[in-house]
């Protein structure tokens, strides 16, 4: 059991974990149709799986976090890595310095990919929706990551919260209305996939694939163990997210059946204006899932954009600490990493999406997800 004081924390960093997953191709509808949706009824066991998933590999990395108080994710890896030198120390050596260097390639890729994809989603949502000009949403957008990503972790955290009530109950708003109106399609669309179901196989690979991709984010993770009281809480923590998560992804899932057979549905960057329109209250609740599909986008791009700046920011200077005011090396690093989503994102949101949350999934399973299951083996969860 946990206290009341303790509350706020927990369910702070599991909705890190929300916001953090909830970029621009989940709230647009694109992720969902590239990963689950285009592979039939099995969408409805994988959205699940590759939740749970997350939530068993970031509650380990939380755990050990906390245990070690390795709260940077470039000091956390290099103490991982190296399997509490299970092989011998100077095999952990090695490990520990290759290991930390792939993974700061994947967090590279990772940081390429995620932020331009919230760019692409937020900026193309407020010109379709509302009619807001290319470029003055491009500077609303890059403003509001920069403004909120410069004043540290702690920050980062309110505002993921914040943030997650907000899109939680966006949507609710959006969803159920729709999943009810539109209910004779989902049966129907459910109906045919069930009588032709497809092949599981491919299923499963593309939900790994997903729940890889995801974890490429999880050194980001670990800054937010530092303010829970014991290292048991990060389990707490987790079941909380799993929970969230897991439903959220079911319902979205579940909305979007309905509009599986809709003409447009395939190459439309923004899936879930189409239900959106087909459905309830079009003209009232378009504007608000784009301004959820815009908070949704820029939540993942502050919480990637914070945690590289923290980074970079420990290794100029030792005596960094993220809580004080930023200083000139946060203000100059967080726009770097703004502009350099920018530029990406100029690729566009689908091809972000299938390609390069594709390839970051097949980059992680070797450098994040086979590695760490090798150290919960030969350190018995890190018990010993």
């Amino acid at each position: 059991m946990i206290n009341k004081d303790k509350m706020p924390v927990v369910i702070g960093v599991a909705f890190v974990w929300f916001t953090t997953q909830f970029g621009g191709g989940f709230a647009s509808g694109n992720q969902l149709r590239a990963f689950f949706l285009n592979f039939g009824i099995w969408a409805f066991v994988t959205c699940i799986l590759t939740q749970a998933i997350g939530a068993f590999y970031q509650w380990y990395a939380l755990k050990y976090a906390k245990k070690h108080e390795l709260y940077n994710y470039a000091s956390f890896n290099k103490s991982f890595y190296r399997f509490n030198d299970k092989f011998g120390k100077k095999a952990g050596d090695v490990l520990a310095v290759v290991f930390s260097t792939l993974y700061e390639l994947v967090y590279i890729v990772t940081i390429c990919v995620a932020p331009a994809a919230a760019f692409a989603t937020g900026v193309a949502t407020m010109e379709k929706s509302f009619g807001i000009h290319h470029w003055i949403g491009t500077i609303f957008t890059g403003l509001f990551i920069f403004i909120v990503a410069v004043y540290g972790t702690n920050v980062v955290r309110k505002v993921a919260s914040t943030l997650s009530v907000l899109i939680v109950a966006g949507l609710f708003l959006v969803y159920i209305p729709n999943i009810i109106m539109q209910w004779g399609d989902i049966m129907s669309n459910l109906s045919a996939e069930i009588a032709n179901p497809a092949p599981v196989g491919p299923a499963l690979i593309k939900g790994i694939v997903y729940a890889a991709f995801q974890l490429g984010a999880i050194g980001l993770l670990v800054q937010h163990a530092k303010p829970f009281d014991s290292h048991h809480l990060a389990r707490t923590s987790m079941v909380y997210g799993f929970f969230v998560n897991g439903f959220i992804c079911l319902l979205a899932v579940l909305g979007l059946t309905a509009i599986i057979n809709e003409p447009d549905f395939a190459k439309e960057s923004i899936p879930l204006i189409i239900l959106v329109n087909k459905g309830f209250a079009p003209d009232i609740l378009r504007p608000m899932i784009s301004i959820l599909i815009v908070l949704g986008s820029v939540s993942t791009a502050v919480n990637m954009i914070a945690g590289m700046s923290n980074r970079i920011c420990s290794s100029i200077d030792k005596n960094f600490d993220p809580n004080n005011k930023p200083g000139v090396n946060v203000i100059v690093v967080t726009l770097v990493c703004t502009l350099l989503a920018f530029f990406i994102a100029q690729l566009g949101l689908n091809k972000i999406v299938a390609v390069g949350y594709k390839y970051l999934g097949y980059l992680t399973i070797p450098v994040i997800m086979i590695p760490y299951l090798i150290h919960m083996a030969v350190t018995k969860f890190d018990e010993e």
